[in-house]
């Protein structure tokens, strides 16, 4: 399927070298953020307590948040868990937080806030050792998937494109946490989420170039390698604004009406999607042109048929 075709190829790998400086400044600042202004990081990271409560009705958020931002919690995080009745309140561990009045001292400014009398499901506190021990895990599963990542690369292409993938996603992902730590948004579990999505999203648009690059080294003989990435990259370009496309729909309308408890998970997303069709096309492909990719890499030679000797 596609929306259209382009009869000529782009030269990208002409303009490789200016789309690798930008990438490679890109990342400079993102790491140079991360150093010096770091993650402000979740509550399941940091540890603190959670607090759920039900309501009769679904409850405004918006005067809650000012209510227990009035009663001395103004980092509290409140969002929607489960149903529109139900919700679920973060506060953050603090020096001079009593984690043992917390639960009474939320309950009486929800009641003070106006409504209906809200009813208290549970509340656990989330100590630090938890935190890190989640922070280690994350930490973990985004190592695997990028070692499984250039297991399945390196045995389906070739190692050049294993190498040039990870390093692409890899700009993807630090990009990701740059923003986040210049900004500082909050870096919480459904981010990390969305840091592992953008992952593989933006191996398969690898793939689908990478895929695309080999076909044409076995059909297009008389093509230069620079040729032939032009060429798998400009045939696939209608596949991407359709997949891309259609997916960034989805999450801007998670972005724009998730509310409070999908925004950052939507944002997270959406810088993954536009740098990850960036880094696929415009940073994975110069990297494998220049470890030296060739057509006989892909294409083995004929053996002879030896004569029998009489």
């Amino acid at each position: 399927m596609e929306f259209f075709r382009i009869k000529k190829d782009i030269p990208f790998m002409r303009h490789a070298l200016v789309f690798n400086v930008i990438s490679l400044l890109t990342f400079a600042l993102a790491v140079f953020f991360l150093a010096t202004r770091g993650l402000h990081l979740s509550v399941e990271f940091t540890g603190g307590t959670l607090v759920e409560v039900s309501y009769a009705e679904a409850p405004q958020l918006e005067p809650i948040r000012s209510a227990l931002a009035g009663s001395g919690y103004p980092d509290a995080q409140v969002q929607n868990f489960g149903s529109a009745r139900d919700l679920l309140i973060r506060l953050p561990n603090r020096e001079d937080l009593d984690t043992s009045s917390v639960s009474e001292t939320v309950m009486n400014t929800l009641q003070q806030a106006g409504g209906p009398a809200p009813e208290l499901r549970r509340v656990e506190f989330v100590g630090p050792q938890v935190g890190k021990e989640l922070a280690a895990d994350g930490s973990m599963a985004l190592l695997l998937v990028i070692v499984g990542i250039m297991i399945y690369l390196a045995l389906r292409f070739e190692w050049r494109f294993a190498v040039s993938a990870i390093i692409a996603n890899l700009h993807d992902v630090i990009i990701i946490l740059g923003f986040f730590a210049f900004f500082q948004w909050e870096f919480s579990l459904p981010v990390l989420a969305a840091v592992l999505a953008v992952l593989g999203y933006s191996v398969n648009e690898s793939v689908v170039v990478f895929d695309r690059v080999r076909e044409t080294f076995k059909k297009k003989r008389n093509m230069t390698t620079p040729q032939v990435l032009d060429h798998a990259i400009t045939s696939t370009i209608s596949r991407t604004v359709i997949t891309h496309g259609s997916t960034q729909v989805m999450v801007l309308s998670m972005l724009l009406f998730g509310g409070e408890t999908l925004y950052y998970f939507a944002l997270a997303l959406t810088i993954g999607i536009c740098f990850g069709i960036y880094s696929s096309v415009l940073v994975a492909s110069p990297l494998v042109m220049w470890l030296g990719v060739s057509r006989e890499q892909f294409i083995k030679p004929k053996k002879e048929k030896e004569e029998a000797v009489v």
